[in-house]
């Protein structure tokens, strides 16, 4: 017997409760169901809606059933549709006739809405904590190998020399940009839809500002209609962490790179790393690869649910239960990424010599010698097309880059540029890739670190 089966005369056939049925993934939300209920008892009761012992007994019993579930010891029963109901039915077996106005006032509608939320805030806040220690862990190497050095890359052709800090954090502050919008999409739903009942409020005396309140939510949502139909803050922390899991993904790529033997920049540790079933002398980045595999499954549950809420009038349609399974997987899923990078860049060794010969590439060092050129007065164009055929000159005969150069010095001190850690030095503007520079961006970093934590 289902809680709404008043107006019904049989039951559900099997085909459509296989349909319906939604505990098989939401029961994981009791726990913010339990705290939603909570606040709603209070606010009945400080509306008159309940007696000061029904108040004590419903919140009492609340708490038993949580305990439950805590212990894993909580019984579904076979026409327990969604965890909505388990609870509600719990409840009731527990108080009697008390727990049959734990409903007072309140749909499903509004309820599911404020668990979600509810859910949803703890899990963007979480994320945010996981991706600082992503973040640390990538300082961490940078920190580990102060003057390592590597090429900087464009078209994944080797471009200029960048130190190994300078490159870490460029991840950093893409990692930090997510948890901005992560925060930016929690002050937005942090608004409480308990009260709007099932599309239209109540005629009871109810309290929803008390109950935002004891919820921790800034204030009510202002339309009872917006409030059960609202999913945007489903859909807009899906696609935060979709652009997160991309930024992964990019990392991923990159550890793929860095560890193969082709490049053999780095490499990481024996259990961060997996082997072959045939090929013994295999070390698998595995790690990485399933960190970039991962973004399309992101992607696409961004977009089920985009797909999904595009046609749906106002308020509430059973279309909207298709929320959670996205929402869920993807916030499980972008948390594996993010332990298993965070453990993966700890265990990093990275091959500073084999990097180092790359970033010390005389062709590297082109950019710099045209602008030596343009610092005595050679206008910028007329400088890249003479360096460019200087280098096509290194190119077509093999001599040394520098050797070409230098035939073409006229007293200019353009030899100098050659000099060993002398192209990395040069880099000095703000946000460069250059020691100099390093010590300014670390301190921003820092800075945007800690107000990013503060925020969470």
């Amino acid at each position: 017997m289902t809680l709404w089966g008043g107006r019904f005369t049989g039951s559900m056939a099997t085909p459509l409760w296989e349909l319906s049925e939604s505990y098989s993934f939401d029961h994981v939300l009791y726990h913010f169901d339990i705290v939603g209920s909570k606040a709603h008892v209070e606010g009945l009761g400080a509306a008159g809606l309940l007696s000061d012992e029904e108040r004590t007994q419903l919140l009492v019993t609340l708490d038993d059933v949580e305990s439950e579930f805590d212990r894993g010891e909580f019984v579904r029963r076979g026409d327990d549709e969604d965890i909505h109901m388990a609870i509600e039915r719990r409840v009731i077996e527990l108080a009697g006739d008390t727990g049959a106005k734990l409903h007072t006032a309140r749909s499903r509608n509004d309820q599911v809405a404020t668990t979600l939320r509810l859910f949803t805030r703890d899990a963007a806040s979480e994320v945010a904590e996981m991706v600082f220690q992503l973040v640390g862990a990538l300082t961490s190497v940078g920190d580990r190998c102060p003057d390592a050095s590597l090429p900087g890359y464009t078209h994944l052709q080797r471009a200029q020399p960048v130190l190994l800090s300078h490159h870490l954090q460029a991840h950093a502050w893409a990692l930090l940009r997510d948890v901005d919008r992560l925060m930016d999409a929690r002050d937005r739903f942090n608004f409480s839809p308990l009260g709007a009942g099932a599309l239209a409020g109540t005629s009871l005396d109810i309290q929803p500002k008390l109950t935002a309140e004891l919820l921790g939510f800034s204030g009510t949502i202002a339309n009872s209609m917006d409030a059960v139909s609202d999913r945007d803050f489903v859909a807009e922390v899906l696609f935060d962490v979709a652009l997160l899991g991309v930024h992964l993904s990019r990392m991923g790529e990159e550890l793929v790179l860095w560890t193969s033997a082709e490049f053999g920049f780095a490499s990481l540790g024996d259990d961060y790393t997996t082997g072959s079933s045939m090929l013994p002398q295999k070390k698998n980045s595995d790690v990485a690869e399933l960190s970039r595999g991962k973004s399309g499954r992101l992607v696409g549950n961004l977009t089920a649910l985009l797909v999904t809420l595009k046609g749906l009038p106002l308020t509430y349609n059973r279309d909207l239960q298709e929320d959670k399974e996205p929402l869920l997987d993807s916030l499980h899923q972008v948390r594996l990424v993010l332990r298993a990078l965070s453990g993966a860049y700890s265990t990093l060794v990275f091959n500073s010599d084999a990097a180092g010969r790359a970033a010390s590439d005389e062709l590297l060092v082109a950019v710099d010698v045209a602008e030596a050129l343009v610092a005595t007065g050679v206008p910028f164009r007329q400088a890249h097309e003479m360096v460019g055929q200087w280098v096509a000159a290194s190119l077509a005969d093999g001599t040394a880059f520098s050797q070409v150069v230098a035939g073409h010095d006229d007293g200019r001190g353009l030899a100098k540029l050659f000099e060993p850690g002398q192209a990395l030095a040069n880099r000095r503007s703000s946000g460069a890739s250059g020691p100099i520079a390093a010590i300014e961006q670390r301190h921003r970093l820092d800075a945007a670190l800690a107000a990013a934590r503060l925020r969470v």
